[in-house]
């Protein structure tokens, strides 16, 4: 049994050595083939190799004799076009050796003839010369005399010239600027409709008999010594029958006085304790009535949004008037006129109006502040939120600061109508006489102004001056001087007319 499978074992390791033997060789057998074809491969793509680059080799031969050839040829054309660009440019050369020869003989040709030019232009100087020294004997006057005599003449022209087109201009931007002015005004005036002098504050309290005077007194003195310290006044009782007048600067406490005097004179009870009473509910009274009367004139004027302060001060110009005027009524109206113009000029309509309206706000405070009305009411205006456009309205619709905008303008040309409008204002007769003489002695302060007449109430201001003097080119410029020193010095309602006569007279006698 173990013998049995001895023999399997070694019969086994026998064939598997012979198996791997015949494997080997076989294996060998494979290789050596595959190195076999891999040779002969190998000698195949070497021969096509060689083939190849001898195929390209005599392919590069064959293109270098063609490039060859072909630089030959351009060789040789390109020697064909120097060669004829070479007798081209010979050819030029000895063309321009023939012109320049040609130049050189027109130029001494041309020399010849400057020197004839300059021997006569020389003989045409020296005989210049020489009618020139004859006719000045002749005429008996020099170069420069002769040239002085033709400038006179030539700006005496020029002159009349200037003159009478300066003339022609302001006539006609005069007449085309007052029509529509006229038109302008007249409509916003027709549109306002304002009444005439709208109120006059009185400092005159009537009394119902002469005995009321002497309660109003009192004794020694006492009861006018008590209102008139209580209330800031003054009161005068002279021999006017059945009234006493109050006078004051401020027109609040004169108006507070009024109304008060009245009061006690119809309770009848008259003594300090009850003056005191009676002065205290009147100043509360009228504080009512001025803001009252301020809300009222912001809105007839149609303009919102004002400070309560603001309102309060424009009320008390209820008791302001100037020459006769009206403050508040004058503030409204300016301000109406002012949108109607700001409306037909394209101007901002709501700057306008609240500029106007309190163009004259510093009339009501400037009793108690140093300084202009306009500058007062400017800085009043700006320390309570008014708009920087109004307060430049209020500042310089008297020119005391620069218009800064076309409704500062409108402000002053509408307070200006509102003045000058008939039966807006009255003047007493001293300042009226004042006034014409001003306008006068400013017109005779100019040299070449004969006589001067103030006329048309003060209005116009005709001046005749001595044609001597003055020419027509100065009568104009002498027209604009004056009219500029009127509106510097003068203080006045609308507009004065200035107007130069000059008149020449030649006079003879017959003997």
């Amino acid at each position: 049994m173990e013998t049995r499978w001895i023999l399997t074992l070694v019969v086994s390791v026998v064939v598997f050595i012979i198996g791997l033997i015949i494997g080997y060789f076989y294996n060998k057998y494979q290789i050596e083939k595959k190195l076999k074809d891999q040779g002969q491969k190998a000698e195949i793509i070497l021969q096509r190799a060689k083939e190849s680059a001898r195929s390209i080799e005599m392919q590069a031969k064959d293109d270098a004799l063609k490039i060859l050839k072909s630089s030959e040829g351009e060789i040789t054309r390109r020697r064909t076009e120097m060669s004829r660009e070479e007798d081209r440019l010979q050819k030029r050369r000895a063309e321009l050796d023939i012109r320049i020869e040609k130049l050189e003989q027109r130029e001494q040709a041309l020399n010849k003839r400057q020197s004839a030019v300059d021997k006569r232009v020389n003989d045409v100087e020296k005989m210049y010369a020489e009618q020139l020294e004859e006719l000045q004997k002749i005429g008996q006057m020099t170069i420069e005399e002769a040239r002085q005599v033709l400038l006179a003449e030539v700006e005496k022209d020029a002159r009349s010239d200037m003159a009478r087109i300066i003339r022609q201009i302001e006539t006609e931007a005069r007449e085309d600027g007052e029509r529509k002015a006229r038109g302008l005004i007249a409509d916003a005036i027709q549109r306002v409709a304002t009444d005439q002098v709208a109120e006059f504050v009185t400092s005159v309290v009537p009394l119902p008999n002469e005995e009321m005077k002497g309660r109003i007194v009192g004794r020694n003195g006492r009861n006018i010594r008590a209102f008139e310290q209580a209330a800031g006044v003054d009161v005068i009782v002279d021999d006017t029958p059945e009234a006493v007048t109050i006078s004051c600067f401020d027109p609040v406490r004169r108006e507070i006085a009024r109304r008060s005097l009245e009061k006690l004179i119809l309770d009848g009870r008259i003594h300090p304790a009850y003056i005191e009473k009676v002065l205290a509910d009147t100043e509360r009274e009228v504080d009512r009535i001025i803001v009252e009367a301020g809300e009222q004139a912001a809105f007839e004027a149609g303009v919102a949004g004002l400070h309560p302060e603001v309102t309060k001060v424009l009320g008390r110009l209820k008791y302001r008037t100037s020459y006769g005027q009206n403050q508040l009524a004058h503030a409204v109206e300016v301000s109406k006129i002012a949108g109607i113009l700001a409306a037909e000029l394209g101007a901002n309509i709501e700057i306008t109006k609240a500029g106007a309206l309190l163009h004259d706000l510093g009339k009501a405070l400037d009793h108690n502040i140093e300084g202009t009305h306009a500058q007062i009411g400017a800085e009043y205006a700006k320390r309570y939120g008014v708009n920087p456009k109004v307060v430049n309205a209020i500042a310089s619709h008297h020119h005391e600061v620069d218009q800064d905008s076309i409704e500062a303008v409108i402000v002053e040309s509408a307070d200006a109508i509102s003045g000058a409008r008939p039966g807006a204002r009255r003047e007493d007769l001293e300042q009226y006489i004042k006034r014409l003489r001003a306008l006068e002695d400013i017109a005779n302060s100019y040299k070449g102004v004969a006589q001067s007449y103030a006329i048309q109430a003060g209005r116009e201001v005709r001046i005749i001056v001595r044609p001597e003097d003055i020419d027509d080119l100065e009568s104009a410029r002498l027209a604009r001087d004056i009219a500029r020193k009127i509106e510097d010095t003068m203080q006045y309602p609308g507009q004065i007319k200035v107007t130069v006569i000059r008149e020449t007279r030649a006079i003879d006698f017959a003997k």
